[in-house]
This record gives C-alpha cells, sequence and structure tokens, in this order.
C-alpha cells in the first residue's frame, strides 16, 4: 500500500474550488430542462381534460387564486414563507452531503414546542413571540438531532430514520391534542373535544404589515428571505461553510485536513430541522392562520419545501422563486378546488415539474457517458492515490 502524499493546503483550495465551478454543459441543461417543462406542462393540460376539466379554465383559476388580487398576493407568500424556510434547511444539509427528508415531521413538532410554550409562558410583549419561534426551532432541531444520534452510535441511515421519525411525530401531534396538555377545554356540538389546543394568545402571533383587503406582508416572509440570504452567505464566504461544502464533494479529504465530519454532518441535520421547525412556528403564529396547533398544521409543507430546495439544486437564494412558484401552485389549488377539480391533479403537476427540473442534469451526463465523452478534467479533491483506494 502506498503511503498518502502529502499536499500542500493552497493546491487543496485551489482543486476544491475548481470542483465547484459550473460544467461546460451548461446550455445543453438549460435546453433539456426548457423541453422537459413544456413536455410536463402538455402532460398536465392533457391530464386536466381526461378527467374532464378545461386546461384553460383551471389555470385561469389558479391565477385567481394566486396572483389576480390583493388576497392572491396575500396567500401565495403566506404559503411561500415556511416553504423557502424548509428549503433553506434542507440546502445546508445537502451541501454536507446528508439527505434529511424528515421535514413534514419536524415541522410538526416545531408547532408542538411553539404551542406549548406560547400557551405555557406568560411572557410581556413581543417578547412571547420570539420565544415561540425559538422554541418551534429548538423543536425541530432536536427532532433532527435524534436521527443524527442514531447515525453516529447506532448506524442507523439517516433517510430512513428522518421518514420513519416523521410517522411518530404525526401520532405525537395528535397524541398531545388529544389530552389535556394543550387540548381546547371546549366541546364540539358532537359533545367531543376537537382535537386542537387552545389558541395562541395575541401577543404570541407575528406581525404583519397591511390590513385586508389590502396587501398583507407577514414578518414570517422577511425571516425566511434573511435566512435564504444569511445562509448564503454563510456557505460561500465563511470558513464554516468551506468546510460544509468540503464533507459534501470529498469526506475523506476533508477528514484529512482536520474536519469532524461526523459531528459536522450531524449538526447540519440537526440545523436543517431547526429551520423546519422554525416553519412550523410560522404556520401556527400566522396572524391570518386559526393560531391552533392541530395534526394537520404542516399540510405538507416538509414535502413540497423539500421539492423546492431540489428544483432550486440546494442553492438557498434560487429557492426564493421556487418557492413563490410553489406557492401559486398551493395557493391557486386551493382555489382550484372550488371548481370541482380534485386537488391532486395539482400535486402531480408539482411532480411533473420536479421531475423536469431535477432531471437534466442526469439525462446529460447519460448522453454523454453515450457518446464517450471524456470526464471532466476538474482536478479530483482526493489526497489518496489511487493505489490506496484500491487497496481499500
Amino acid at each position: 500500500m502506498t503511503a498518502a502524499s502529502p499536499m500542500d493546503p493552497d493546491d487543496l483550495g485551489r482543486r476544491f474550488l475548481a470542483r465547484l465551478r459550473p460544467g461546460r454543459d451548461g446550455r445543453l441543461t438549460a435546453g433539456v430542462t426548457v423541453v422537459l417543462v413544456t413536455v410536463a406542462l402538455g402532460a398536465s393540460a392533457l391530464l386536466l381534460t381526461l378527467t374532464g376539466a378545461s386546461p384553460s379554465a383551471s389555470l385561469s383559476a389558479i391565477w385567481t387564486g394566486s396572483l389576480a388580487g390583493t388576497t392572491g398576493w396575500t396567500t401565495t407568500l403566506l404559503h411561500a414563507a415556511p416553504l423557502l424556510l424548509v428549503a433553506v434547511g434542507a440546502s445546508i444539509c445537502a451541501s454536507a452531503g446528508t439527505f434529511n427528508i424528515g421535514q413534514e415531521g419536524q415541522v410538526l413538532i416545531g408547532g408542538l414546542f411553539g404551542a406549548w410554550v406560547g400557551l405555557r409562558l406568560a411572557l410581556p410583549g413581543p417578547m412571547l413571540v420570539v420565544v415561540v419561534m425559538a422554541a418551534a426551532a429548538v423543536g425541530g432541531g432536536a427532532w433532527a438531532a435524534l436521527s443524527a444520534l442514531m447515525s453516529r452510535f447506532r448506524g442507523v441511515n439517516v433517510v430512513v430514520s428522518t421518514l420513519l421519525m416523521t410517522f411518530l411525530a404525526i401520532q405525537l401531534v395528535t397524541f398531545a391534542v388529544s389530552t389535556p396538555w394543550l387540548q381546547e377545554s371546549a366541546q364540539g356540538s358532537s359533545g367531543i373535544a376537537d382535537a386542537q389546543s387552545n389558541p395562541l394568545p395575541t401577543n404570541a402571533l407575528l406581525a404583519d404589515l397591511g390590513q385586508y383587503p389590502s396587501l398583507q406582508l407577514s414578518a414570517g416572509l422577511f425571516i425566511a428571505l434573511v435566512a435564504a440570504v444569511g445562509v448564503t452567505l454563510v456557505l460561500s464566504r465563511s470558513r464554516w461553510g468551506f468546510r460544509v461544502r468540503m464533507v459534501g464533494l470529498n469526506p475523506l479529504t476533508a477528514k484529512h485536513t482536520g474536519v469532524r465530519v461526523a459531528a459536522l454532518g450531524g449538526f447540519t441535520l440537526a440545523l436543517s430541522g431547526a429551520f423546519a421547525g422554525l416553519a412550523g412556528g410560522l404556520l401556527l403564529a400566522s396572524p391570518v392562520s386559526p393560531n391552533r396547533l392541530q395534526a394537520g398544521l404542516s399540510d405538507n409543507v416538509g414535502w413540497d419545501g423539500l421539492l423546492v430546495a431540489l428544483v432550486a439544486r440546494n442553492r438557498p437564494l434560487i429557492a426564493i422563486p421556487v418557492a413563490f412558484g410553489f406557492a401559486v401552485l398551493r395557493a391557486g389549488g386551493d382555489f382550484l378546488t372550488a371548481t370541482g377539480v380534485p386537488y391532486f391533479l395539482i400535486d402531480i403537476v408539482k411532480a411533473l415539474l420536479v421531475i423536469a427540473f431535477v432531471a437534466p442534469p442526469v439525462l446529460v451526463d447519460l448522453f454523454r457517458g453515450r457518446r464517450g465523452a471524456k470526464p471532466s478534467t476538474a482536478p479530483s479533491l482526493s489526497v489518496v492515490p489511487t493505489e490506496t483506494k484500491a487497496a481499500a
């Protein structure tokens, strides 16, 4: 076995930055993306036609419910904020090579922690809403950290554990809103207590700008935008962000440079859960929401936020317009269902668009491979010679 040869840190940095440069197939990827998006939209129109709906009328309904007036814009932006937060968190752990798919459960646990704090603490003024948001982030982060601990000490696959923890979170929240911990004391007309918590106090709700019927902008939107910009700067400009990206690109190289790969990966997973939990706090404390914890609080925000991150290719800034696009589909889809079109068609449209945006790089690489194209000339990050890898 040949010993690993030392490498100059500056040379290592140049090799790492070379890997971060965009490839030469950008135009081809963009062209394939346009073609696949067109095909996805055509397939969606065909599906609507086959189910008896009019594609033009459906598009008009989506426009009316999401962008036609101030009410639609308000609803769309309210949907966009938690989607963006989930996507930003997913981008962090994906940059470190960790794939978290348990955001749906982390959103719920964040809402649970936020509701418990908001209903149990009597704090003055806006201090309560700050504590509620912090508790929601801590709850989501702690829930994701459990998967990190299971991976570190028991070798449980992170993808499997985060997914299974989602179903546990649903059951936990369902139990919590069915007990005296959070349950509303009043009973419904059927004599059975409603499975929801008491409403949060007024000072536990997020502030908003504007008033109905004018455009309303929730503070949650500004929180999400600041988070996207801040995470982008941290990942691209800070030493910690450099280490995160190094772990994602080549864990072996990161380990040789002194990075604690397992600890950093676990921390980014917990941080991803914290952003998802904060999204749950936004759903709970939004000024136009019921402001009660329910088992359906997340409403697939975790899953859709993960799709936003996939379409944005784990770039927080690109996730901003992508989250807005998904929010248009969610807000317009709610309006579309009122016309008799089933909501699952909106889910199919989202799935087709996700495939259209995610598949092009794979197809381009496959095309280059079949044409016998030479692999990328970007230097490898690995400091271990080929003989060492083969022996290992």
